[in-house]
């Protein structure tokens, strides 16, 4: 489970799929690239269960590939990340500019976050870009939270609760 939530717990309806955004009341568990997310429909097909399942009924069992042997897409993604510096170990590139968890922690948002904080702005006559400067926040992180991605976007619980006391709105449980 993702270490923040963006809706409620996966008893009721009204979640967020962790691979897209999308809020959907129909969500599965599903295996992608190695993560256990809760995924909308749409996203299903991504499981890596179910297409390894649809590949070796189509295959007849003669697939030349031993199991312990990394697919392709995992050896696709083991060679960018070794080639990306972004993933060598030196985090100090977006340690500067990213959230601190532990004195920024998300709070829990409600499910409809994004629209309740567009809807606000827009009531208040304010731009995004003018709300950014005025709350001395990222264009980018505003628009994040807008479009219902802020977890994805690394939003910090600091810009939550300055919209909410500026725009007096209730974004988070």
């Amino acid at each position: 489970m993702a270490k923040y939530s963006t809706g409620s717990s996966s008893g009721g309806g009204g979640t967020n799929c962790e691979l897209c955004g999308a809020e959907s009341d129909s969500l599965e568990r599903a295996s992608v690239a190695g993560a256990e997310l809760e995924v909308c429909p749409d996203c299903a097909p991504h499981d890596d269960q179910k297409r390894t399942q649809s590949r070796s009924s189509s295959d007849s069992g003669s697939s030349g590939r031993d199991d312990d042997e990394p697919s392709r897409k995992q050896k696709a993604a083991q060679n960018v990340a070794k080639a990306n510096p972004v993933w060598d170990g030196d985090s100090e590139h977006w340690e500067k500019e990213g959230t601190n968890y532990d004195d920024d922690p998300l709070p829990y948002l409600v499910s409809d976050y994004g629209e309740k904080a567009t809807e606000a702005r827009q009531e208040a006559g304010l731009q995004r870009e003018e709300l950014a400067e005025e709350l001395g926040a990222r264009e980018k992180d505003l628009l994040a939270v807008e479009q219902g991605r802020a977890t994805q976007a690394g939003v910090g619980g600091g810009l939550i609760e300055a919209l909410e006391e500026r725009l007096d709105v209730t974004l988070a449980e």
